[in-house]
Formats: C-alpha cells, structure tokens, sequence
C-alpha cells in the first residue's frame, strides 16, 4: 500500500498498487481451478419433461425457458433417460415431415455423455471441446440429474478466479498508458 495526502478534505488516502498480470501467473494458477470438481461450479436447472412428452411440447419447452437449447428427459425417479438437443430439433424436423404430436422417446438421443458432481472442471472442458457439447447434464452419485453445465458457466467460474487481473485490464489490452489519463 502507498499513502498519499489527496483525500477530498486533506486526509491520507491509501491505495493498493495492481500487480501486473502475467500469462504464467495465470497459467500456473489455472490447472489447480481446472482440477476442481463440478460441484464449485453455478449449475443451471435443466428443461425437463417425462418420457412420452410430445416433440412440440418439448420444444415450447426450451422456448418458454430461453435459457437452453436442450431439453432432458426424466424418469419419475429424476434419472436421466436422454436428451433432445436443438441439433436434433434442427436436424431432423426442419425440412422433414414429422409428426411433432410423437413422443419425445422417438428423436432424442439416449444414453447422453454426462458428468458426475465429483469430476473435475477439466473434465467438463475436455467433454465440450471433444464431443462439442452445449449443454452436459450433471449427475450426482445416485445418477439423479441435479443440474446442467455449460460453457458459459465454465468461463465464469475461470473468470471469478482472477478478478482483480480482469477488472484491472486495460480496455485495449496490448495499449499501456505512459500516464494516467485525468484531472
């Protein structure tokens, strides 16, 4: 800390000086985050319907919501029994003639890669950038669906880590001031 005689009626004033960030600090950093389990990350609640919902009352449902672009279907005991994905939606009924009054059993994909709460941060990243997947429903150790991870909420959590780095950026990163800008 620096104290400066500038305050507003003469007091001291402290400020904290910003350690420069470095992409190896940041780089050593990252793997212990990426080795966290699921379970520090904000999961979202997943679109669910129960086996025999109708294809249209499943996409009104990702419509109402807006949050997601898939919808997970569910057994009564909450285990998950597959998953319709809007690449499935788009895929095979738009330009198809399909009865959308069919039940949701008849398009979704069955046995959907997932997690568990207790797999790491890593293995969420690795599963979206392999099987390139939006949405990766989490299971806890019973298998009931508990939540849904997306890469949005992979970067947040990354992001969350570093914030003083990030909010002390400069707005055009590779742009240092000589001087500071002001009165």
């Amino acid at each position: 800390m620096q104290a400066h005689p500038f305050g507003p009626k003469g007091e001291t004033v402290y400020t904290c000086l910003v350690r420069e960030l470095t992409e190896r600090a940041v780089t050593a950093r990252v793997p212990s985050l990426a080795d966290e389990r699921l379970k520090v990350l904000t999961r979202r609640e997943p679109v669910t319907v129960r086996p025999g919902t109708s294809l249209a009352a499943c996409i009104a449902a990702i419509q109402r919501t807006g949050t997601g672009d898939s919808v997970f279907v569910v057994g009564p005991d909450r285990r998950l029994v597959g998953i319709l994905t809007e690449r499935d939606i788009f895929g095979r009924i738009v330009g198809g003639d399909v009865d959308l009054e069919q039940p949701v059993e008849t398009m979704m994909t069955t046995k959907p890669h997932h997690l568990h709460l207790e797999e790491t941060v890593r293995d969420a990243i690795e599963l979206m950038q392999t099987g390139r997947y939006r949405n990766v429903p989490l299971l806890d150790e019973e298998d009931h669906l508990v939540g849904v991870v997306r890469p949005q909420d992979v970067l947040k959590y990354l992001a969350e880590a570093f914030p003083e780095e990030l909010l002390n950026l400069p707005p055009r990163p590779h742009q240092r001031m000589r001087k500071a800008e002001g009165g």
